[in-house]
């Protein structure tokens, strides 16, 4: 058999489904020249790349660590043992030796690995419709976007690569960093791609966790959006572009105002598979202990019940004081989202923003719960943010608007007549900054809205802000302008430290 490479260190080793498809060390494999034979075995290697997602090293429910664990909204206070290396996420400490970065990349380039040997092999199949065939192409082309957009938000330049690699020769000539317009413009033509299908605008028209135009046209506005901020040329017609695609999501919800779905209902794993809400998700099964989720007993507090039957001996999921504060007075995704834990050994506030507490997740926490990668309320307040830039503030605030109405909160005009609100957020880019923190809290948001809506040495400043005392054991002083980006993990700098060149600061 043939060996499998992505990048010269990582030997590519993938399952789909019931077929080990793409493991070629295991002699129980199929070989990939042997795998792609029908149109059933292209399907299960379509769901062999959603399946890549639910990692906590991929974007799943648990890779917090890369995201909200970066920001101002959670963290760990142990950064002693097995918490230390974590913990050197939200100290602004990281090492290019983290082993947990090195498995978040390597696991990131393993789906984008997936989602290329799907589309360099799918024509070696026989469809007997060819549109099924552009779908799966399709979706193959969402997923390595999707991947590759994380990658560039948290890496910089990253190597790209957009084919099967079938030799070590080969991966190494793709082995070095490409720069970032470069790599955008490969997400933006995957996305572009992928809407050039007959895939329906909603996943409940195909299936709960799959792809749609809603879910393409969301994620590309998001990335026109953060390409009119981040480059300073052609900013305006990038915000257009952006415009232009989330409104096409917007356009697409199947209910009428915000409102008509209470906050908690979006959260309700009952509710999951036909919340109208949700756009795009990762799913998880109740009751199993290998597919459940587990985000509901992780972030329950020693002697509490509202997440899980899980009985608890941790603190659950930290939030921070900085987190609190910013909530507004009868805000309902407040009560919804945190809780005071008054055991002694907690004495903190923890998440309960993710709930199964049913039967059928049981004592072990086997929870149902899916983790949401997009909603309504993101496009909404991304399209608010969008207008914004335009100069169409009439309208981003009426988008604001809409998302405050649910929350119970007055309006934005309102709002500004409050001294307190109007010292914390004094423009209309704060104001949409702090909604989209407090509504979509603890969803892998925050840190990427920071780096969005702050250059560099801004972000810098935005952290320095804030109170020590409210930011837990990480050291707010440990904050520099290197850390607008993560280091490149060791062992892949060390391979070609010139194509491989290291991020600044962390050499």
């Amino acid at each position: 058999m043939k060996t499998r490479y992505i990048l010269p260190f990582l030997l590519l080793g993938l399952t789909s489904c019931q077929k080990d498809f793409l493991n070629q060390l295991d002699p129980n494999a199929v070989a990939v020249e042997e795998y792609f034979k029908t149109e059933n075995d292209v399907l299960l290697a379509v769901n062999g790349l959603y399946q890549a997602l639910r990692s906590g090293s991929n974007i799943g429910e648990s890779s917090t660590l890369y995201s909200e664990e970066r920001s101002d909204n959670v963290g760990r206070d142990d950064n002693q043992s097995n918490a230390g290396e974590p913990f050197q996420f939200n100290d602004f400490s990281i090492l290019p030796s983290n082993s947990y970065l090195k498995t978040h990349w390597s696991n990131m380039y393993d789906g984008i690995a997936r989602c290329n040997t799907l589309i360099s092999r799918i024509d070696q199949v026989m469809f007997s419709n060819e549109d099924i065939k552009i779908r799966y192409v399709s979706e193959a082309k969402f997923v390595r976007a999707l991947l590759y957009f994380h990658m560039v938000r948290k890496f910089g330049d990253i190597p790209l690569a957009t084919v099967e690699i079938t030799s070590k020769e080969q991966a190494n000539e793709l082995a070095y960093r490409q720069k970032e317009d470069i790599v955008y413009k490969q997400i933006v033509a995957d996305l572009t791609d992928a809407l050039d299908s007959d895939l329906p605008n909603t996943q409940w028209e195909y299936a709960v966790g799959r792809t749609s135009k809603a879910a393409i046209n969301a994620l590309l506005g998001q990335v026109y959006l953060t390409m009119g901020s981040t480059f300073t040329l052609d900013k305006i017609e990038n915000f257009q572009k952006a415009e232009r695609h989330l409104s096409a999501a917007y356009g697409m919800r199947t209910f009428g105002k915000l409102n008509e779905i209470p906050y908690a209902q979006v959260f309700d794993v009952t509710n999951k598979a036909s919340c109208k809400e949700l756009i795009m998700q990762v799913q998880y099964l109740q009751g199993d202990q290998n597919y459940s989720s587990s985000i509901a007993r992780n972030n329950q507090a020693r002697g509490e019940t509202i997440n899980s039957q899980y009985p608890s001996t941790g603190t659950g999921g930290n939030v921070k004081m900085d987190l609190v504060k910013d909530y507004e007075e009868n805000d309902v995704r407040k009560s919804f989202s945190i809780k005071f834990a008054t055991h002694a050994q907690v004495n903190d506030w923890f998440i309960t923003k993710f709930r199964d507490n049913s039967d059928e997740s049981g004592t072990q926490g086997w929870g149902g719960n899916d983790w949401i990668l997009i909603r309504y309320a993101d496009v909404m307040l991304l399209l608010a943010e969008t207008k914004m830039h335009l100069g169409k503030e009439a309208e981003a605030i009426k988008l604001l608007d809409e998302v405050r109405e649910r929350a119970g909160l007055p309006s934005y005009e309102v709002s500004k007549s409050n001294a307190t609100y109007s010292r914390r957020y004094p423009t209309l880019k704060d104001a949409i900054l702090h909604e989209r923190r407090v509504e979509l809290a603890f969803e892998n948001h925050r840190w990427f809205d920071l780096i969005r809506n702050y250059d560099t040495e801004g972000l810098v400043e935005y952290f320095k802000t804030k109170s020590q005392a409210d930011y837990g054991n990480a050291k707010l002083s440990n904050i520099s302008t290197k850390d607008r980006y993560y280091p490149i993990p060791f062992d892949e700098y060390k391979l070609n430290p010139e194509k491989m060149y290291q991020n600044e600061g962390y050499q």
